[in-house]
């Protein structure tokens, strides 16, 4: 399924009966000028990986792919490459969650935000915990109860944003060919 198809079936399950707490925050259209204000352009890349690229992004995230099919977005301007925007989808307990993790061109994490949250919102992480992200790489430390702080009552909503900023990461290291710091 494309992330466009994930997108749509995300938002029409919050109009059409889905949960009375789900919540879309922001469609990609409005996510994409928040995470890169400046940009006169922003370019869509699209990867589909092969099982040694998936096997490598997984090991280095710890984390599993939901999908092999990878969207990045490239913000620009004049052609300089300002950062890239990954959009994340999984499920937290039982309802999807959409994070964009935004990196910036040296491929460190420049924000995370939630995009649409379909669990109950008392387990939505908070603006102030998700600053926690800011600045930091692929590191054995970006995790719950290590480098990033554990949310009371909120394991799994924490681990899923934590999971998709180490994705996100993840994809930069093996797809764009850069090395983080």
């Amino acid at each position: 399924m494309t992330l466009k198809a994930v997108w749509l079936a995300l938002v029409l399950l919050c109009a059409l009966g889905g949960s009375a707490v789900a919540k879309v925050f922001y469609a990609q259209d409005e996510a994409l000028a928040v995470a890169f204000p400046e940009a006169d352009a922003i370019d869509r890349r699209t990867f589909v990986l092969t099982d040694a690229q998936a096997k490598q992004i997984e090991a280095l995230a710890r984390a599993r792919l939901e999908s092999r099919v990878v969207t990045v977005f490239i913000g620009k301007q004049q052609g300089t490459v300002l950062g890239f925007a990954l959009i994340d989808i999984h499920v937290v307990r039982t309802q999807p969650e959409a994070v964009m993790v935004v990196l910036s061109a040296d491929g460190q994490v420049g924000s995370t935000i939630i995009l649409a949250f379909h669990e109950p919102l008392d387990y939505l992480p908070a603006n102030r915990w998700l600053k926690q992200f800011e600045n930091r790489t692929l590191t054995p430390d970006l995790s719950v109860g290590q480098g990033i702080a554990a949310i009371t009552g909120s394991t799994l909503s924490a681990n899923g944003v934590t999971d998709s900023a180490r994705r996100a990461l993840a994809i930069y290291q093996v797809m764009l060919g850069r090395k983080t710091r």
